[in-house]
């Protein structure tokens, strides 16, 4: 990966990181940006997720003033101000099909005109691109363009899950567990080998993001230099492998109370370190890797609020 990232770097080409949630594409996006000619120039980074479907056009393109309710003046939009340098569209599969035209346009041709605008602007942008969805599936569904898709991927790189890179564990904790004994003064801690095995034993579905997290929760609850990992990871390490391999031997049962008492400690401290938010980055479902609503049902099915409160709901979020 290290290498075709060296290879397309200085060059002008697309680049379309295809990976699960977790695995590092922004990094990627990052490395691609700092090795090419570019890199004095802005790296301006745009989670399509998180665009509301009416405004994904003034967002890329910009728009003048008048051009609708609340264009109260001219903005210049994403590729605008990505102009001489690099634009990374993360989450790109999130982009409706009727804006997927005048991406493609700009990818070809470097011009677009502004919401309201006439006038057509020329840029000089490099695209890299990213997703955790199967975008040749999309293609075939209609959900995706096909010509978008084969012009966004010039050259991919595809960032493979943690669970099949077992090898890089080691170090990627040992990292992280640096990071966080030095944030928190917690100086001193260590990995014992049992933690490693467990470490190196775990499926990790949300990848390097949740390896991180479960290291910084660790160090919170770390006593005596150790590091614990007990009540950090929910999923006991020694039944997630073999949940992939038939074996004859008889599972380890965790009985429904201890289950429950394992979850319920994870999900207070996933809070604790959020500060009781559940939305947005760093909030308590973005540490767990999952999603909002799901986490938001947890805590209600777990009763993890104050009775006299009434049950968390689901925010209508765009």
């Amino acid at each position: 990966m290290i290498e075709q990232v060296a290879i397309v770097a200085p060059t002008a080409a697309t680049v379309l990181i295809q990976g699960e949630s977790g695995t590092g594409k922004e990094l990627i996006a990052r490395a691609l940006h700092d090795r090419s000619p570019r890199r004095r120039r802005a790296l301006i980074s745009v989670n399509c997720a998180s665009i509301p479907r009416e405004l994904f056009e003034s967002e890329f393109f910009g728009h003048v003033k008048g051009a609708f309710t609340g264009a109260l003046r001219d903005r210049a939009g994403r590729f605008q101000a990505a102009d001489g340098g690099t634009l990374f569209l993360d989450e790109v599969g999130e982009i409706p099909l009727e804006l997927q035209g005048k991406l493609l346009r700009v990818l070809q041709e470097g011009r677009f005109e502004p919401v309201g605008d006439d006038t057509t602007r020329r840029v000089d942008v490099r695209v890299i691109a990213a997703t955790n969805r199967d975008l040749q599936q999309d293609v075939v569904s209609g959900r995706f363009r096909r010509d978008l898709f084969y012009r966004l991927s010039v050259f991919p790189i595809i960032l493979p899950p943690l669970r099949e890179r077992v090898d890089d564990i080691p170090s990627l904790a040992t990292h992280f567990l640096e990071q966080a004994a030095q944030r928190y003064g917690r100086r001193g801690l260590r990995l014992t080998e049992p933690a490693m095995r467990t470490l190196e034993g775990y499926t990790w579905p949300g990848n390097v993001r949740e390896l991180q997290h479960v290291i910084e929760r660790a160090v919170l609850l770390s006593r005596s230099g150790v590091v614990r990992l007990d009540a950090v990871l929910v999923e006991p390490a020694e039944t997630t492998r073999a949940k992939s391999a038939p074996s004859t031997a008889m599972a380890t049962v965790i009985p429904e109370i201890q289950w429950r008492r394992r979850e319920r400690e994870n999900l207070r401290v996933a809070l604790q370190l959020a500060k009781g938010r559940i939305y947005g980055p760093d909030g308590a479902a973005d540490i767990l890797g999952v999603k909002p609503t799901t986490l938001i049902s947890r805590l209600n099915a777990l009763g993890l609020r104050d009775p006299r409160k009434r049950p968390l709901r689901r925010q209508n979020r765009p």
